[in-house]
């Protein structure tokens, strides 16, 4: 404890600060945004050495390698491919400079430290996390469903044994057309403007 407040003390440690929306234009992560599919920052935490950029597809991680170094590693999570999970904010205790959001995406854990006089931006980024999880959870019941559905009907059609070939085909054709529009469109979210807009207070 008494040299993580020596560090907090000393400035050595990387706690980030929330960066206000009029300089999004000047972080890293602004250049690694898709800007031609109306991708765009809600959210963005930069300390020394990262930035931890919540846009409405994504979280992009520009990963330092130290704060004097100019090397960096860009992350890309997408919504649509990694779930979030295990939202949780850690605040201070009385001597600590700093509180910690903590959440995982896919399989990666992340436990970002952030100033302490920012709690109320941090609660806003918690409850669209969170929020997101819970789309994402429900998102893939329907994709489950829909595939179960699927199954059944194609047995059903089995089963019907029907004589014209080219009515089984079109059958199979309209179900995997349905299929494909509930497993990959209607059951799989990919922009969360909505929640980002709801929860963030800029």
């Amino acid at each position: 404890m008494f040299k993580k407040f020596a560090a907090e003390a000393l400035g050595l440690s990387d706690i980030g600060i929330i960066v206000s929306t009029k300089d999004y234009d000047k972080v890293d992560a602004d250049d690694y945004l898709f800007h031609e599919d109306q991708e765009k920052i809600y959210f963005l935490i930069k300390s020394k050495k990262d930035e931890y950029c919540f846009t409405n597809l994504a979280l992009i991680h520009v990963d330092g390698e130290s704060a004097i170094s100019s090397k960096r590693v860009i992350r890309r999570y997408d919504y649509s491919a990694y779930q979030i999970a295990n939202v949780s904010i850690e605040t201070a205790g009385t001597i600590d400079l700093d509180i910690e959001l903590k959440f995982t995406i896919g399989e990666t854990a992340f436990t970002i430290d952030v100033r302490k006089d920012f709690i109320e931006q941090l609660k806003d980024i918690y409850k669209a996390l969170h929020t997101i999880g819970k789309l994402q959870r429900k998102d893939e019941s329907g994709r489950s469903h829909a595939i179960s559905a699927a199954s059944v009907l194609g047995s059903m059609l089995k089963l019907n044994n029907v004589g014209d070939p080219t009515a089984v085909a079109a059958h199979y054709r309209t179900l995997l057309a349905e299929l494909n529009e509930a497993v990959l469109e209607r059951h799989m979210r990919k922009d969360f403007s909505a929640v980002f807009e709801k929860y963030i207070h800029a």
